[in-house]
């Protein structure tokens, strides 16, 4: 598990200064690549070698428990919640103050990027043990 912060920005809002519902998904986005980062991953490798692999999304979902206003910190805690021969699945809980505001999934296939494009390939067993901790 990976818990990290972030702050809501003009940008994230609506008219009446509440989060907007699709500002929840680039801040998912944001802590998984921040999760990759901490086993020494990337969503995207710089090098492409055999052991390089790519994570695309095929699944997105968030539900909505409170709102969410600019300028608040939004504490953002990710998990793995499960992991199969190919996919994993994140889950997602949103906070203010320990007042619980989303909870979203991501779920993402292991692929191969190359000149032909993307190939689903298994998650490689040195990744699926950080996955699995």
């Amino acid at each position: 598990m990976l818990s990290t912060t972030r702050r809501v920005e003009f940008r994230d809002t609506d008219a009446a200064g509440i989060m907007h519902f699709s500002a929840f998904f680039p801040m998912m986005e944001s802590a998984e690549h921040e999760l990759l980062r901490s086993w020494g991953m990337s969503v995207m490798p710089r090098e492409r070698g055999p052991n390089d692999v790519t994570w695309p999304r095929v699944a997105a979902t968030c539900d909505y428990l409170a709102a969410a206003r600019f300028e608040d910190i939004l504490a953002i805690n990710v998990s793995v919640l499960k992991v199969g021969n190919s996919s994993v699945q994140y889950g997602f809980d949103f906070s203010r103050d320990e007042t619980p505001i989303a909870k979203g999934t991501l779920t993402a296939v292991c692929c191969r990027l190359d000149t032909s494009g993307l190939t689903k390939v298994p998650i490689p067993d040195s990744v699926r043990q950080l996955m699995q901790g």
